[in-house]
């Protein structure tokens, strides 16, 4: 919603500034130009672009117009997750997680958090971590490179849908450059027509100018920057997962490992140190009785 408001603010300042200096909005229509910047802008993006990217890119910006983010409820929910897969590791053995972490979707456990379940992303990436540990094919203090390798790897991946947004955002005043000269084209071949059809053409050539530095400047680089912080927090996530299970898996007591995980956490997501205790051993006294 946030990009939207946005949005909306960058074109009413620009046709609000317009109009007050005197312009017609009208002007600005020229659908020409709109068809020149707009088509190669989205070719370049293909050209640059494997499919899965182009992808990733369309469902980036329908998660920031949704306002999809990390909340402070899921990395509530996460917690308790883990700290109850952790408790029941530990009174049971680690062998009793394997029920859980084959079908999660059939897991009372999982089942508690529709957070995490309904995300194939977040369950696939718990699975994968604790399956070493169940099986025991991965030593403790091993588990920590295996999932940082797991998260570079989805860093860079994070990356790639920034990186042609900004290719994109860098090359459109260019692209407004080649439909302004395009429109000076037909402006010298029409002098004969007089002033006012020569007034109109010249009119349309620096609406390209004009669409390509607005394009570039109030909406693909902004874009991109949403997603990074997006990203940034999908990341910081599976961080956050990644940290608790390595302290566990190194013996540390469950509610250690879990608050391992709370402090690595912005001030704007971590939960309450005495608040999620006492949230956490609520949850061992009703698993216990």
């Amino acid at each position: 919603m946030l990009l939207l408001i946005g949005y909306v603010i960058v074109i009413a300042s620009t046709l609000g500034g317009f109009m007050i200096a005197g312009g017609n909005p009208i002007l600005l229509m020229h659908v020409s130009e709109f068809i020149v910047i707009g088509g190669i802008a989205i070719g370049l993006l293909v050209i640059a672009s494997p499919a899965s990217v182009v992808k990733q890119i369309v469902g980036d910006t329908i998660k920031c117009l949704k306002g999809n983010k990390v909340t402070g409820d899921d990395y509530l929910d996460l917690m308790k997750l883990l700290y109850e897969i952790f408790m029941l590791g530990r009174r049971n053995g680690l062998i009793a997680l394997d029920e859980h972490v084959s079908s999660p979707e059939e897991s009372s456990i999982f089942n508690k958090y529709p957070s995490i379940l309904k995300d194939h992303h977040r369950v696939s990436f718990l699975r994968n971590a604790l399956r070493p540990i169940i099986d025991g094919k991965i030593k403790p203090d091993q588990l920590q490179d295996l999932l940082q390798s797991e998260l570079d790897t989805m860093e860079d991946e994070a990356h790639q849908p920034i990186d042609i947004l900004n290719l994109v955002g860098d090359s459109l005043p260019g692209i407004g450059i080649v439909a302004a000269v395009l429109g000076i084209i037909n402006t010298m071949a029409s002098i004969a027509e007089g002033p006012e059809a020569v007034g109109e053409k010249v009119a349309a050539a620096l609406t390209g100018t004009f669409l390509g530095v607005l394009g570039a400047y109030g909406f693909v680089n902004p874009l991109g920057k949403r997603i990074s912080f997006l990203h940034k927090g999908e990341l910081a996530y599976f961080n956050t997962m990644a940290k608790a299970i390595s302290g566990f898996a190194r013996g540390l007591a469950p509610i250690m490992a879990v608050e391992i995980a709370r402090r690595s956490l912005e001030e704007t997501v971590k939960p309450d140190a005495d608040e999620l205790e006492k949230t956490l051993k609520s949850l061992n006294s009703s698993s216990a009785s």
